[in-house]
């Protein structure tokens, strides 16, 4: 078996790591290699690594692997290390707590760090309403919490989602999901009562406005299911796997107008656009949208897992005594590490700092647009960026070339994730610690693999 490099040999993660890339092995190195020969033959086929490098140590913007190659980070985990890889304020957060305790289950005896968490989620979310706020694990069983306490608040059960969504894993979740591989082919039956909706796709639309698509997709609903039978409509305000797609402006406020006339639960789902991610603290922000419950996880805790569902007093207050929990859901120290992330995107400037992302990367990706008809479009907000790749000629989605570009990609030590229903977008979701030179350095390689691909 291969020796583990010890906590006194390992880097430091952390800023303190050299942020720069370099590469001293071919990407992937021999011992990632020989570890992911293990990892092939101890852990389930169906658990795959996109890049199969193996991390020693991560911060800044960029991770180190256990073969020494520093590799630019445009992925940040997911959306998740939006405040940097091994924060020191999270860290220290994270130490503190573990010394005094790790668990004590907070539906047996509670603990002030998650009150405290409740306290800071129903402060920041949108809106000035009275607001209550409950802690889970990950951003599925959160949303999976929201139709609950939906449903059990309206007495319904009819549950709307939208095309090229993705809500995560899990049963209801896969009903929820749109893309079929590799996220539900094969793992049904799935939950019932669950309905789709067109969204508004821009770069597909034409010409069709906001206020003109959300119209389609209520007309959709109204006929398919009726607002009567309908517990909750839930959407991301920019849509993530399905491949980044921002709604034409007027769309999300006009869902939100007809759901609340009509009684229906409005979910924005922000597990993957919210803290900071998109230049403001919470991607609903945008045009003012204020949801009757908001879901958030990834960016929340600095990398431990921890999601929460927040919303108006009454919808959340509606579940009995027991009836939301979880063995795990809040954990003390998920809970001080959130405490002290939260406290980052506010004090550090982490808002304005994906507001600069975001113009450095469109700066640059809009240039590389001018040069490439094979770039679609340039999409997305804050640090929260993505390019669609086509087919000049007809617009037709090219997933086999961005499978290549991001392959080719990691082979240079830049870490970029593909998305998308049709497989043909390629997203950047750095951490909001990343420099500049960074950032320039990734879209160059960009620039020189698609040139090749």
């Amino acid at each position: 078996m291969t020796t583990t490099v010890s906590t006194s040999q390992a880097p430091q993660g952390g800023p303190g790591l050299l942020q720069k890339r370099t590469l001293v092995t071919q990407i992937p190195g021999p011992r990632s290699v020989e570890l992911h020969a293990r990892k092939t033959a101890a852990v389930a086929r169906g658990v795959g690594v996109s890049l199969p490098i193996y991390v020693q140590a991560a911060g800044g913007g960029v991770v180190l692997d256990i073969d020494g190659n520093t590799l630019i980070d445009l992925g940040s985990g997911i959306a998740v290390t939006g405040v940097g890889n091994a924060a020191p304020a999270v860290v220290s957060a994270i130490v503190d707590q573990v010394a005094q305790f790790t668990h004590t289950c907070f539906t047996i005896t509670g603990y002030e760090g998650y009150v405290e968490v409740a306290e800071l989620l129903n402060e920041l979310t949108p809106g000035d309403h009275e607001k209550r706020s409950a802690l889970f694990n990950s951003g599925a069983e959160a949303v999976e919490n929201a139709i609950k306490i939906a449903r059990h608040y309206t007495g319904r059960q009819a549950v709307v989602a939208f095309d090229h969504a993705y809500h995560g894993r899990t049963n209801l979740t896969m009903a929820l999901t749109a893309k079929s591989m590799p996220y539900k082919s094969g793992f049904g039956p799935f939950a019932p009562e669950v309905y789709r909706a067109p969204l508004s796709y821009p770069y597909r639309d034409g010409d069709l406005s906001g206020p003109e698509a959300a119209r389609r997709a209520i007309t959709q609903i109204e006929k398919q299911i009726g607002a009567s039978n309908l517990a909750a409509v839930i959407i991301e305000p920019i849509q993530g796997e399905g491949g980044f797609i921002v709604p034409a402006p007027g769309f999300l406020p006009a869902l939100a107008d007809w759901s609340r006339a009509n009684g229906v639960v409005f979910i924005a789902d922000e597990v993957q656009t919210g803290f900071a991610r998109t230049g403001a603290l919470f991607a609903s922000e945008h045009e003012g949208l204020v949801g009757d419950l908001l879901v958030t996880a990834k960016g929340i805790a600095g990398g431990l897992p921890l999601s929460a569902v927040t919303g108006r007093a009454e919808i959340m207050d509606a579940a009995h005594v027991g009836g939301l929990g979880g063995t795990y859901g809040g954990n003390p120290i998920a809970c001080a590490a959130a405490i002290a992330t939260i406290h980052s995107y506010l004090d550090d400037g982490l808002v304005e700092r994906a507001q600069h992302i975001e113009a450095v990367l469109c700066h640059d990706l809009d240039a590389l647009k001018h040069e490439d008809a094979r770039i679609g479009e340039v999409r997305g907000r804050g640090a929260m960026i993505a390019i669609e790749l086509v087919h000049p000629e007809t617009r037709e989605p090219d997933a086999a070339l961005t499978s290549r570009v991001a392959a080719a990609a990691h082979a240079e030590g830049v870490i970029v994730l593909t998305c998308g229903t049709f497989g043909n977008v390629i997203r950047f979701l750095p951490p909001l610690t990343i420099s500049d030179e960074l950032l320039h350095d990734g879209i160059a390689v960009l620039r020189k693999v698609l040139a090749h691909s």
